[in-house]
This record gives structure tokens, C-alpha cells and sequence, in this order.
């Protein structure tokens, strides 16, 4: 349960922007936003635990 007091949000804040959120884009379109935000933050947790690898030597012309 400490995970939702992070940065001082407490419930009634978090309640307040879910609120708001439904206000603004509805229950239907909620739930896709909200999986759009998973996979996006997913991709970029994945991209940041990716190896780094030096791809612009892979792309550039031989030399003659």
C-alpha cells in the first residue's frame, strides 16, 4: 500500500485525477488510454535494459 504515497499523492488526490480523467475522456476510451500508458512505459523500460550497441558503425559505407 505504500507504493500509492509515493511523491505525497495520497488517496483523495489520486481519486480526484482518476475523477477528472473520467470527466475528460469517458469510461469507454479510459480503459485504452490507460493501456496505451502500460505498454508505452513497458517499451520504454525494455529499451532502457536493452545493450547498448554501436549501430552507427554497422551503417556506415566501406571505405575505399
Amino acid at each position: 500500500m505504500d507504493m500509492l504515497f509515493i511523491g505525497g499523492l495520497g488517496t483523495s488526490e489520486i481519486l480526484l485525477i482518476v475523477l477528472a480523467l473520467l470527466l475528460l475522456f469517458g469510461g469507454k476510451k479510459l480503459p485504452e488510454l490507460m493501456r496505451g500508458a502500460g505498454r508505452g512505459i513497458k517499451e520504454f523500460k525494455d529499451a532502457m535494459n536493452k545493450p547498448v550497441t554501436d549501430e552507427d558503425d554497422d551503417k556506415k559505407p566501406a571505405e575505399k
